[in-house]
């Protein structure tokens, strides 16, 4: 059974709660490819094939050490995952349509998924941020300082994608969440939009999760549910 594993949730990053939960060697243990972010919103995270890259402000990657905190993430081992190819997919709504058809085929919406998009891309439009230390301070608004806008031209790269249902929502976002770092690793981020030309998709369906919440007692004063769901949307979903 695949499993995903998840630190903290989605309501306390947007609340502002961005310290360290556990620290990037021990997020690997538990799964090769994923994505999330770092200690203070320092930068948007790609988990792949067993490594995480760490994309700063300006979209430009380089490899987390292993003691870099990590106050969100989701990860999974991506094994004996559904093989497809893709054809041209105009923007990130195409893409993100074509991805729900295949998992409603194997009625699959009410699962987590995490799809590994190996293609070639006219455009990437993408973000990332640089850290902002002040807790209790919405992610919103902590984007609203140090987020930078950037996009990549023809350009090959790897999109990590992750779904959750909507009942999972507040956990983690809604939908479909994607990150992108190029073939060379070199460049990335949290993604808003993509012209792709073609792409290789391996999709692993996902059906059991274990969360792994903050355990200093600051935590607790964060009232969860009171996180906006629209602004959860405008910062994960690649809602400008």
């Amino acid at each position: 059974m695949t499993k995903m594993y998840q630190v903290s949730t989605l309501q306390a990053l947007a609340l502002g709660y961005s310290k360290s939960v556990i620290t990037v060697g021990e997020l690997l243990k538990h799964g090769d490819t994923g994505l999330g972010t770092f200690e203070d919103v320092n930068g948007e995270m790609i988990v792949l094939e067993g490594h995480c890259y760490q994309a700063n402000e300006n979209g430009n990657v380089t490899e987390a050490e292993d003691s870099a905190g990590v106050p969100f993430s989701s990860v999974t081992l991506l094994k004996d995952g559904k093989r497809s190819e893709l054809g041209e997919n105009r923007s990130i709504d195409d893409l993100k349509t074509v991805l729900t058809q295949k998992i409603e085929e194997n009625f699959g919406l009410n699962s987590m998924h995490i799809v590994r998009i190996d293609g070639s891309f006219r455009k990437v439009s993408a973000r990332s941020e640089s850290g902002y230390k002040a807790h209790h301070v919405s992610l919103k608004d902590a984007l609203s300082v140090t987020q930078k806008d950037f996009f990549f031209e023809d350009i090959s790269g790897t999109l990590v994608c992750v779904y959750y249902p909507d009942y999972m929502d507040g956990i983690n976002a809604a939908g479909w969440h994607l990150h992108f770092i190029s073939d060379d690793r070199r460049f990335g981020g949290h993604v808003f939009d993509i012209d792709m030309i073609s792409g290789t998709a391996e999709e692993c369906k996902i059906n059991s999760i274990e969360i792994q919440l903050p355990r200093e007692p600051s935590f607790d004063t964060y009232s969860l549910k009171q996180a906006s769901n629209s602004e959860i949307k405008s910062v994960e979903q690649g809602k400008k």
